[in-house]
């Protein structure tokens, strides 16, 4: 028996429809009365089907830096050489 309960849901299509045809997102019962807009929940939704963002590892960064200030270290010290 089903009980009777209205919840609101998101029906968002899969972009790659190999596996999933569609995904659906049952929302809280105060994220539409807290001023949240269709658009913005259309958003978090599609995003979270696309996963999260890839993101560049933290050590490149420092290796980039590092050699940076290599660099700059070296020119210092033949301008000082050099003059």
């Amino acid at each position: 028996m089903v009980k009777g309960i209205s919840r609101q849901v998101i029906v968002v299509h899969a972009p790659d429809q190999k596996l999933f045809e569609q995904a659906i997102f049952i929302l809280k019962d105060d994220a539409v009365g807290e001023g949240v807009t269709d658009e913005a929940l259309l958003k978090e939704a599609k995003q979270a089907i696309r996963g999260p963002e890839k993101r560049r590892p933290l050590y490149l960064y420092g290796a980039v830096w590092a050699a940076g200030g290599a660099l700059l270290t070296g020119i210092a010290w033949l301008l000082t050489v050099l003059i």
